[in-house]
């Protein structure tokens, strides 16, 4: 008797996020938020790395933003965007979230202060995060179609001609979405340097 979970026919395996989305809105269906999670939770701890988090806040971000998807699988709505788009947004959100409920550092005495020899070295770490939560913030400002071919050329690391293939557009639609999303991440962070 053959395996009846043979590798070609693993829960989720083959299925498109959308399919998965909705057996987890209608039917809290866990294999298929296995497989969003699996697909998912790295490239989310990924992107909040980028944004300038550590391994474990980042590691909680990813278990918040997945907390969410499980609870608010129905709220997703296939008009304003792709899955990953809307699980990119929960995510920049939480990012967003966490830094403002980040409590100022302790009181320091003066005197116990190194005034002598500042750090230059960390006053660019923060300007370094900085700039990435407003590229993160611009990116969540794209239309939908935009940021999906952003993400899909540098998060998923996609050739444009694979990224029309996957959409359905022509080439020609993607280097338009892209170009028209350069044109205003540009505008918006042009005063980041």
């Amino acid at each position: 008797m053959s395996n009846a979970l043979s590798s070609s026919s693993r829960p989720g395996q083959g299925e498109d996020d959308q399919d998965l989305i909705k057996r987890l809105a209608y039917d809290s269906d866990r294999a298929a938020f296995q497989c969003l999670f699996l697909r998912f939770g790295p490239r989310v701890k990924a992107l909040m790395i980028k944004s300038g988090a550590d391994a474990d806040v980042a590691e909680d971000l990813v278990q918040d933003v997945m907390i969410t998807v499980w609870r608010k699988a129905e709220l997703y709505e296939p008009a304003r965007g792709s899955v990953a788009a809307w699980i990119f947004t929960i995510a920049r959100n939480r990012r967003i979230d966490r830094l403002r409920r980040q409590s100022p550092h302790a009181y320091e005495d003066i005197d116990d202060l190194d005034l002598e020899s500042p750090d230059a070295d960390g006053e660019e770490t923060v300007q370094a995060r900085q700039r990435k939560t407003l590229v993160f913030e611009a990116m969540a400002e794209l239309p939908p179609d935009q940021q999906r071919v952003i993400e899909m050329s540098f998060i998923e690391d996609m050739p444009q001609a694979d990224i029309a293939q996957k959409l359905g557009v022509p080439l020609g639609t993607v280097k338009s979405r892209m170009r028209l999303a350069y044109g205003k991440l540009r505008e918006r962070l042009e005063d980041v340097t």
